[in-house]
Parts: structure tokens; sequence; C-alpha cells
């Protein structure tokens, strides 16, 4: 253990002027937790996270003020597209932050990545028109390369024996953001119409009805920015090292050139194409199916519910929902702090993830049968279901982080963890697409024989979910060398 501790600092490797082997001097001086950059990595994950997924409980009422969809069926087809935007601009530049975080440094990608969620986020919350809708939220995916990074940086800010709790941060902060985000996003959507004693009619906010809750995530992203300022930087950055160039220069031919090049020195594995890794590579396959089916959960969830019950759905209001989403997030802090680091001790990432995709079978299954309650007995078992759920899909991609850090060294962290995000932008951009398609469907077939109405939805959700529980096993899965697979 002690000479595992010892591994992120090299004796006589220390280059001055170098902010990496700055860093990795502090981690050995300091063997306790790093609580400063562990607030940096929980702060600027939330920030990245709040606005995915922040437009879902208000898109079904913004998408039938902006007149596009001819009948209430089809809103949730056009809302799709407005959710897939987000990701698809995400997945055509990914690679390139993560590359660029290799290059330049994790700080000045996370500021910039950080600036354009302040600039884009806000105008979103102005649209008056379908396509700038769609252009704001497509911007805001293509220039916010944050979780990437991050990731990396996780890994780097602390000791070995700390790993699995940077990562489980970053998924808490993750998972947080995607449940506070709608939950800012019900509540304070329309506020002349939920507040009139506050905000008047005449207003900026009776004109733009979902301004707010877009301007209070940007308002705190600005807060993130600035305290940004004082992040530390943990690239090595050798000048004079002509190896450590060519190292980096290697991370950007393995997207160039698919065969990769062979090794000239012997360190085929620091240098080791990440296409040709099939640890990463199968951990990330599997990091993308389940958040296909994360993200489709996610819209159609909040379509559902506020959907009227002549076609399946709740019939509640943005508040109503924004009110469970709140109560989840705040399951999600407790779970992951207090509740996840004993299960993954005891079980290990990869059980707890199995354990994790099968238990969310059956609940989904639940979910168009709670059309047949109201009040408070509906509200009961919709927290209950809510929260056990996503719960569950936060340790099975707890599970993919930790797995795909582990199958590359620190120099290509930054460009793997790119690459994940560019292949999980690719499928959470087709999710919200598929799921308005498939849920406007769904509603017009309220008299089918087989799954009938949101019956199909869900059973479709559950098909990508046993995919994700079968990619988990052997022989498609590998593990890094040296690597625990319990």
């Amino acid at each position: 253990m002690e000479a595992e501790a010892e591994a992120p600092l090299l004796k006589g490797e220390n280059h001055p002027g170098c902010p990496g082997c700055a860093y990795d001097r502090k981690k050995e001086l300091y063997r306790g937790l790093p609580y400063k950059e562990f607030l940096y990595l929980w702060m600027i994950c939330l920030t990245a996270a709040l606005p995915i997924s922040s437009l879902f409980p208000f898109l079904y009422f913004m998408i039938r003020d902006l007149h596009v969809a001819k009948r209430t069926e089809d809103i949730g087809f056009y809302a799709g597209f407005v959710g897939a935007s987000f990701m698809f601009g995400r997945c055509l530049t990914s690679t390139a932050w993560g590359i660029a975080a290799d290059r330049i440094g994790r700080k000045p990608v996370v500021v910039f990545g950080i600036f354009a969620v302040v600039i884009f986020n806000t105008l979103f919350g102005l649209s008056v028109t379908y396509s700038m809708a769609i252009a704001t939220r497509f911007l805001l995916g293509a220039l916010n390369g944050l979780l990437g990074p991050i990731k990396a940086y996780a890994i780097e800010v602390c000791r070995p024996e700390h790993e699995a709790l940077a990562l489980s941060l970053v998924s808490t902060a993750w998972g947080i953001g995607l449940i506070i985000g709608p939950a800012l996003g019900g509540y304070l959507s329309q506020p002349a119409e939920n507040f009139p004693n506050v905000f008047s009619p005449d207003s900026l906010f009776a004109r733009f009805p979902y301004f707010l809750p877009c301007l209070c995530i940007s308002v705190f992203a600005a807060v993130v920015l600035v305290g940004c300022i004082w992040m530390p930087e943990t690239l090595h950055k050798h000048k004079a090292d002509v190896n450590r160039y060519e190292t980096v220069e290697s991370l950007e031919s393995d997207f160039i050139d698919l065969k990769g090049k062979a090794e000239q020195n012997g360190t085929l594995n620091s240098k080791k194409s990440l296409l040709s890794n099939w640890p990463l590579m199968s951990s990330i396959i599997l990091y993308c199916v389940f958040s296909f089916h994360d993200m489709a959960y996610t819209e159609i969830f909040s379509l559902w519910a506020e959907s009227d019950r002549k076609y399946g759905g709740l019939s509640l209001s943005s508040e109503d929902v924004g009110q469970v989403l709140a109560i989840t997030g705040a399951s999600l802090l407790v779970y992951q702090l207090f509740i996840y680091p004993r299960i993954n001790k005891v079980l290990g990432h990869i059980k707890a993830s199995r354990i994790a995709a099968i238990a969310c079978i059956p609940i989904l299954f639940t979910y168009p049968y709670m059309t047949y309650l109201s009040g408070p007995g509906l509200s009961t078992v919709l927290n209950i279901a809510s929260v056990i759920k996503n719960n569950l899909s936060v340790t099975i991609i707890t599970g993919c982080f930790i797995l795909q850090n582990n199958a590359v060294p620190q120099d290509q962290r930054g460009a793997a963890n790119g690459l994940a995000m560019t292949g999980m932008s690719l499928f959470k951009a087709v999710a919200p697409a598929g799921a308005g398609i498939v849920f406007s469907w769904a509603q017009k077939r309220q008299d089918a024989s087989f799954l009938p109405g949101d019956q199909m939805v869900f059973f479709l959700l559950n098909v990508f979910e046993f995919l994700g529980l079968i990619l988990t096993f052997k022989p498609f899965l590998a593990f890094p060398e040296q690597q625990d697979t319990n």
C-alpha cells in the first residue's frame, strides 16, 4: 500500500515550473483528503450538469408556447429535438476538448466551459423562436467541454487511495445537478403565473416565462467561474522534455490514425492507442448505453408526468415535477456520501452496477400503473420510485467512471475522457429525440392490444437497461491489469 501511495510522484522527475510536479509534491507532503480541490470538483460538475436537464420540466410548456406543434400529441416530437441539440453539439467537440486539456491544461478548458454556460444558458432562457432555442442549446453543448477534463482532474488531485471517493464526488455532483436542474426549472418557470404577488404580469419574467431558472443557473456558474481563478493546475508541462512532447503529440494521432504507431522505446502502455485499448473502449460503450437510457428516462419522466391523464400521463404541473426531483436530488447527496462508499467497499463497483441495473427493471415497469393513483398515494409512490431509480442510476455511472479512468495512464486521461464524452454525447443526442418521437407515438396508441400507450415507452427503457446489464459481463467487459473486478 505504501508503494502504491507513492506512485503518483516518481523520484527524480521533478521539473521546476511544472504545475503537475508541484502538485505531486504537495500530495506527497499532505496525505489527507484534498478538501479544497474536492470542492472545486463538486462545484464545477454541478455547473456542468445543471443546464443539461433544467429545461425538461418546462420544455413541454415551452414548445406549446412557441406554437410549433399543431397538435398536443406532437409536443413530445418537437421537444425531443431541443433536448438532443445540446448533446449533439457536445458530441462534435468533446474529443477536441479532451485533447486540449492534455495540451494546454485542465484549468483553461474548465474556465472556458463555465464561461460558455454563463452566456448560452442565459440566451436559451430568452428564446422567442424554436430555432433560437435549438441554436443556443447546440452552442451550449459544443462549447461546454467540462466533464471530460474534470474526471481526469479528479484522479490527479488526490492520492490513489482516495480516487474512488473523488470519482464518486464527480458522479454525485453530476447526478445531483441532473436532478436539481429540473427542480429549479420546475419551481422557477412561469413565475408571473405561479408567483403573481412577486412578479408583475408586465415584468421581464412574464414576457420570458422560462428565463428565471436559466438566469439562476447562469449566476451560479458566474460565481464558480470567479472561484476557478484559484483552482490549481495538475497537468505536467515539461517544456524541455522532448519525450513528453512526443507523448502528447501521440494523443492526437490516436484519433487521426486509427491504426496508431508502433512504439520505439518499449513504452507501449503509456502511449497505447485509445481505440485499441479494449478495457477503455468496453467501459465507454457500457457508459454510452446506460447514458442513453438515463437521458431518455429524464426526458420521458417530465413529459409523462405533465401530460394529460387521458393520454396516460399524471397531469402534474411543472412545480409538482420540480418538487419530486428536488426530493430525489436530496436523496442522491445522502446516498453517495454515506451509503455508496460502503456498498462499493463490500461489493466493488462492477457487482454494485450489475445489482443496480437488475433492480431498475421492475421499478420502471411500475410507472405506467401510477395513473391509477391520485392524491397523497400518487405523490408517495412517485417520490419513492424516483429516489430509488435515480440512486441506482448513479451507482452504475460511478462504476463506469472508475473503469474508464483506471484503463489509461495519466497523460491520456483527458483524451480518454474526451473520447468517452464524444460517444456518450452522441448517444445522449439520439436519446431525447428518440424518446420524444416514441412518446408522441405511444400517446396515439392508447387502445393498442400490445403494451398500449406509455407501457410501450417504459418497456423500451427496460430493453436498454437489460442490454446494459448484459454488457457488464465478460467477455464483453474487459478490465485493466491488476484491477479488482469484484
